[in-house]
């Protein structure tokens, strides 16, 4: 979720086992393991938060902070890679400061949540985390609802703890993957409309407890209640908790004007309005066609790649009814002028199985007006082409 620059990697490498290895002389107060959490701020990336791990050796001064998060945009075909679910994230190591300097600077609050562990928990995890970093082990494959940044620091952390991690489910709501990255994204209409387009039915269902703390908000509420069970007594999970980074002015981007249920209901009134003249005038104006499903063809072709994408959310996903390449065919007739009685009853029918997909699967805002737009003009394109039939067999009858 956070991109950071490789700081220090060298130095890193060389002194973070060093420290481990000589952590059986310190006292159990002297090394201090926390969960951060970071609030979201206004880049794109960040609208859901971001969690870490921080492992503070007041015996030595050395403080890290461990980040499942780091990626790269300048990887090649970065967007494909992540839509199709081949992205690779890795872990990455920062001291402390700098990490609480990013954040101060993007106005995000950062929160702390101490783990209560015991000193042979602290030096496991902190084996599992040299571990975590060795070059062979520190790049894992993303998916953001089930590994990610927030999940791979929780699964660490349990992994190493002696007893069981009980978790309270007293103030969870059941909640669909689409309704809590819509609530992340509530202020920016156009990423929830991206979200929305990517996601297919799988995301519209009701998700459990444990899969919600994919969210960094929710893991940090979940280990603020959350005892660890052990020979038959319970400690709280979280020994304390502060905030390690006030809350700070944040500089808010621009937005683009209109959201998208305001652009498609543009876009469908005006095919509506030149269809109606096209009607009264019986004329097809097929150059609406041609832009309108040449447009549904290629945007078809992302489609086509989640369709296909590992993310199991992405895979299941109706809209490819409305948006699919066989829309680029019936472009390339329209302009040839061959497209005919089965082609635009092929359009018409995979519009339909759209509209009955709602009825399991929630739509991107404003892709319906786009598809009562598309039927429209099949529709009337379908009366065009039996007219044309008729009229040629009326035609024929006369030769005759």
């Amino acid at each position: 979720m956070k991109h950071y620059f490789a700081l220090a990697a060298v130095f890193v490498a060389m002194h973070v086992g060093h420290v481990y290895a000589q952590a059986p002389h310190y006292s159990t107060d002297s090394l201090v393991v926390s969960l951060l959490t970071c609030s979201p701020h206004d880049e794109i990336y960040s609208l859901y938060g971001h969690t870490a791990i921080r492992v503070n050796n007041m015996y030595t001064g050395q403080d890290w902070v461990f980040n499942y998060g780091v990626f790269s945009f300048s990887k090649p075909f970065f967007a494909l890679r992540f839509a199709v679910g081949l992205t690779d994230y890795e872990l990455g190591v920062i001291p402390f400061e700098i990490f609480k300097r990013e954040y101060k600077r993007f106005g995000s609050q950062v929160t702390e949540q101490v783990i209560n562990l015991s000193m042979e928990e602290k030096l496991q995890l902190m084996m599992a985390l040299d571990d975590n970093y060795r070059p062979a082990n520190r790049v894992y494959r993303y998916n953001f609802f089930y590994t990610n940044c927030t999940t791979r620091a929780r699964d660490i952390i349990e992994r190493n703890i002696s007893g069981k991690v009980i978790y309270s489910d007293d103030s969870k709501k059941e909640m669909t993957l689409r309704e809590m990255v819509g609530q992340c994204t509530a202020g920016h209409p156009w990423a929830t409309f991206g979200n929305d387009l990517c996601l297919g039915f799988l995301a519209d269902r009701k998700t459990s407890s444990r899969q919600q703390q994919f969210l960094p908000l929710n893991l940090m509420a979940d280990f603020s209640r959350a005892q660890i069970y052990e020979a038959g007594q319970y400690r709280p999970l979280v020994a304390q908790q502060n905030i390690a980074v006030m809350p700070g002015v944040q500089f808010t981007t621009e937005a683009f004007p209109l959201r998208p249920m305001h652009c498609f209901a543009i876009l469908a009134s005006l095919i509506v309005v030149l269809t109606a003249i096209g009607t009264y005038k019986s004329r097809l104006f097929m150059v609406i066609d041609i832009i309108l499903f040449g447009l549904a063809g290629f945007a078809g072709i992302f489609m086509t790649a989640l369709f296909f994408s590992l993310h199991p959310t992405t895979s299941s996903n109706l809209q490819f009814l409305l948006l699919n390449p066989l829309h680029i065919a019936t472009m390339v007739m329209a302009i040839r002028k061959k497209a005919g009685i089965k082609t635009w009853w092929t359009v018409t029918i995979s519009i339909v199985l759209f509209f009955l997909g709602a009825a399991i699967q929630n739509y991107a805002e404003g892709i319906t007006l786009l598809a009562i737009a598309m039927l429209l003009r099949s529709t009337v394109n379908l009366r065009f082409a039996y007219n044309k039939k008729i009229a040629n067999i009326h035609k024929r009858n006369d030769d005759d």
